[in-house]
């Protein structure tokens, strides 16, 4: 098996919408040498953060304005494989609760992670997903396998985007830009798929009608799991009534929840079932490896998640995630006090 596989179709019908990225063996080492040298990033993260682009600098002008672009240009992909990137020599078991690790004796994996985050915007948290912390753990968890979070395993997870509860009734506004995802530890079995299906693909796969109903506000989302979970106590949250697709036809928004969509009409719930066949259609399947990222943008599109056998013995599949937004200054209002990139 190679170290990842992306679908021929997404390298050779939809290059627009997936760029890969791979780095030099002599840049990787590089980069690696000096983040192994880092100390724990969350001590003092805007410290960290700094150092992450002293370090991120050093990459060739050709791949750093490919990664800058991706973060800033509406016409670019929107998903960014990176390859080759460095390692931490020795990893802990994943751990069983969600993490994160106590005991990981270097922070390579974190400085990749927030290096990369850091070409693209600015890491920020929320008190009700992961309890606010900047490096969220993505691991399955035994009493969450079921489920449509980021804990589970045995199911499907949901062409969505990364929603946040909003008490001003829309979870599309405060919820971040881009998702880093970055693996430490692959499934035993090397099965788990992330697909990214883009909105302009998308789009093009639907009839007008669908696309019609989707720019209509019939829609309402559930919040994320997490917070109907730790926070509500309940089942459902349900947002505003809500468009699903936003803006101009070349490059759309989308909004979409892994946790659950009701369309406020039978119209609205067929055309949701319409979205995710498309999504399987057109998306890009990438089996994500140890040294390997992926840059997606959660506004341009939609990711979902394959089904896995988690065994809870210490060797299961075990990413890394950062939420990162180009500005902080329009989520302001929830900031969290005594914080900087922590919201509520």
């Amino acid at each position: 098996m190679t170290t990842a596989t992306v679908s021929p179709a997404s390298e050779q019908a939809r290059p627009q919408t997936l760029d890969l990225i791979e780095l030099p063996d002599a840049v990787r080492d590089d980069l690696g040498r000096l983040l192994a040298a880092e100390p724990d990033p969350t001590a003092d993260i805007d410290r960290a953060m700094a150092r992450y682009h002293q370090i991120f600098a050093r990459l060739p002008l050709d791949l750093l304005q490919r990664i800058l672009d991706f973060g800033r240009h509406t016409d670019t992909a929107g998903v960014g494989y990176v390859r080759n990137l460095p390692v931490d020599e020795t990893l802990p078991p994943t751990p069983e609760n969600g993490g994160p690790a106590t005991s990981k004796p270097s922070f390579v994996a974190e400085g990749v992670l927030l290096g990369l985050s850091g070409l693209l915007g600015e890491p920020v948290g929320f008190l009700t997903e992961k309890k606010g912390q900047l490096i969220h753990d993505v691991i399955p968890v035994a009493s969450g396998a079921m489920t449509q979070t980021n804990q589970g395993s045995t199911v499907f997870l949901n062409f969505h985007n990364d929603i946040v509860h909003d008490s001003i009734g829309r979870y599309d506004v405060s919820n971040p830009d881009f998702l880093v995802l970055s693996c430490l530890r692959a499934d035993h079995e090397g099965v788990a798929a992330t697909h990214y299906a883009d909105a302009r693909d998308i789009v093009r796969a639907l009839d007008d009608r669908t696309v019609e109903l989707l720019r209509s506000p019939v829609f309402r989302l559930n919040a994320p799991g997490s917070y109907c979970r730790d926070v509500a106590k309940t089942d459902e949250v349900l947002s505003d009534p809500v468009a699903i697709l936003n803006g101009p036809e070349d490059s759309p928004e989308i909004s979409s929840s892994a946790n659950g969509v009701r369309g406020m009409t039978s119209a609205a719930e067929a055309a949701l079932d319409r979205l995710q066949a498309a999504c399987r259609e057109v998306s890009h399947t990438v089996y994500l490896r140890p040294g390997e990222a992926l840059l997606i943008n959660n506004r341009k599109g939609l990711h979902a998640r394959t089904p896995f056998t988690a065994r809870y013995d210490g060797a299961d599949r075990w990413l890394q995630r950062t939420y990162v937004r180009r500005n902080q200054w329009t989520i302001r209002y929830r900031r969290a006090a005594g914080e900087r990139r922590v919201h509520y």
